[in-house]
């Protein structure tokens, strides 16, 4: 009865020192968030959000079909992903540390004693069978909270790491956007350009055919050959830029260069309004703060991991089972043994190191309160950036398009007047550098406003959210499988 009374002590006064959790509770620290943007102007009547597949909203199959390819084939996001699931298992080691550790060692033996081993008795040279099934069970009791906090570092970690991984899903998906946009954008120059070197042509022969009538001179001729090559020479190059941004795209959906080859297409369509919502909302759709929260309430738990090391660490072991020199009498009753035994360890002098420990800690977390602040900053930044941009690139591009028009009619204007001798080659050969000047910028801001969209919502977060993006505590206990081999 006293045998059986002292172990249930010992588990009651485990069951109570389980409960004991020491360091600060977590709380979300607070951060600068405005009520409005200082762009409102540009973000209002748009209170609908991003779909998770945001490039959508650019209604460009081309483009569809290849953002959804980043996350079969991209190998950064495999490493991404990766990276994540050996968080996740790392949760599921640590985990294990809230429960008992037991082991099973069954063993036979077959032992013969020297007849000469001194001191001689009459067990000398006896043989004989030793069977044991013996069990080991050890436990560390939780008395102060630090393997619960430990389990928790972890855990929030793992949630840190899924939404790196969702920051760099995002981070491709955006650049991939960006450079199909930065390919349409060449294609529309050199559809341009090469329309023009049509429209060059014509000029170059019709001041051939004046000058063979004597009404021009050969400079005239000469100007308007190295007009028409300059521009030649021009639409070859946007050739440059454009290779370069399909072997862009190619490695992003994880292909070699050579596999893709992306069809003629220009830009011409402005891009479509993005939604931006409240301020607010950024704490929860962008994933890079979520992460820089997460590292916050991870930092939170090793203050306590080293507050607990304060206090003694208490451990319980037990160990039993049956053993017996005959099988058939394996598993009787006078063949059972076992141990108990509980054992507390407390350090008494250590030079200062546990308060080193604490205020490494608690400078850790400060650390990462200011991380987390400044991302919050930074991301209100890159969306009030690029609000400013589309609005002010709207308000230019309605401006060059006038320029294009007035320029396009200046030139209709020279040429006619030079065909009936009212104007010379200069005054063409002004207008024409002219309006193709014009109309390369409207190109080149059309590209800027696609460029600042698929910004903005990168800024915005896509269409991840912390609420479905971050996984829950009871989904970090469930392991991960997959990825290549």
């Amino acid at each position: 009865m006293s045998r059986w009374l002292a172990v249930g002590l010992i588990l009651v006064t485990t069951a109570g020192l389980s409960g004991c959790v020491v360091g600060p509770n977590y709380s979300r620290p607070s951060a600068q968030v405005p009520g409005a943007y200082k762009e409102q102007a540009a973000a209002q009547n748009t209170p609908q959000t991003l779909p998770e597949k945001w490039w959508l909203v650019f209604n460009d199959p081309q483009l569809n079909a290849l953002e959804d390819q980043i996350k079969v084939s991209n190998q950064d996001l495999k490493a991404s992903e990766a990276a994540y699931r050996q968080a996740r298992a790392l949760v599921r080691i640590y985990r294990a540390d809230l429960y008992p550790t037991g082991t099973f060692q069954p063993a036979a033996t077959r032992y013969r004693t020297s007849d000469n081993k001194p001191p001689i008795s009459s067990f000398s040279g006896i043989s004989y069978n030793d069977y044991m099934l013996p069990g080991d069970v050890s436990y560390e009791v939780d008395a102060w909270g630090r393997v619960r906090r430990n389990v928790e570092y972890y855990r929030e970690s793992a949630q840190a790491s899924a939404a790196d991984l969702a920051t760099l899903n995002l981070s491709l998906e955006a650049e991939l956007a960006t450079d199909y946009f930065e390919l349409r954008s060449a294609d529309a120059q050199y559809k341009l350009l090469d329309s023009t070197v049509g429209d060059y042509e014509k000029t170059l022969q019709l001041t051939e055919d004046r000058h063979n009538g004597g009404l021009a001179s050969d400079l005239d001729v000469q100007q308007a050959d190295t007009q028409l090559e300059a521009t030649r020479s021009q639409a070859t190059d946007v050739g440059v830029a454009r290779s370069q941004f399909e072997h862009a795209i190619a490695v992003l959906t994880g292909k070699p260069p050579a596999d893709v080859n992306l069809a003629f297409s220009p830009a011409t369509e402005p891009p479509p309004v993005v939604p931006a919502g409240l301020p607010s909302e950024i704490l929860k759709r962008r994933p890079d703060v979520a992460a820089a929260e997460r590292r916050m309430a991870a930092a939170n738990e090793q203050i306590g991991i080293a507050q607990a090391a304060y206090y003694p660490s208490i451990s319980l072991t037990a160990s039993g089972g049956f053993e017996s020199g005959a099988l058939g009498t394996l598993l009787q009753g006078p063949a059972l043994f076992y141990t108990l035994g509980a054992q507390a360890a407390e350090t008494v002098f250590d030079a200062g190191r546990r308060r080193g420990g604490v205020e490494q800690a608690q400078a850790g977390y400060d650390q990462t309160v200011a991380n987390y602040r400044q991302t919050v900053l930074s991301a209100f930044q890159d969306v009030e950036d690029n609000l400013s941009a589309l609005r002010i690139l709207d308000q230019e591009s309605k401006s060059e398009d006038l320029a294009v028009h007035a320029a396009t009619r200046a030139t209709e204007l020279s040429l006619n007047q030079y065909k009936g001798g009212i104007a010379n080659y200069l005054q063409v050969l002004t207008a024409q550098t002219a309006q193709l000047t014009d109309q390369r910028a409207a190109v080149d801001i059309l590209r800027r406003r696609l460029d600042a969209s698929v910004a903005l919502i990168k800024a915005l977060g896509g269409g991840w959210d912390a609420t479905t993006g971050i996984p829950r505590a009871e989904q970090m206990a469930t392991s991960t499988s997959g990825g290549s081999r």
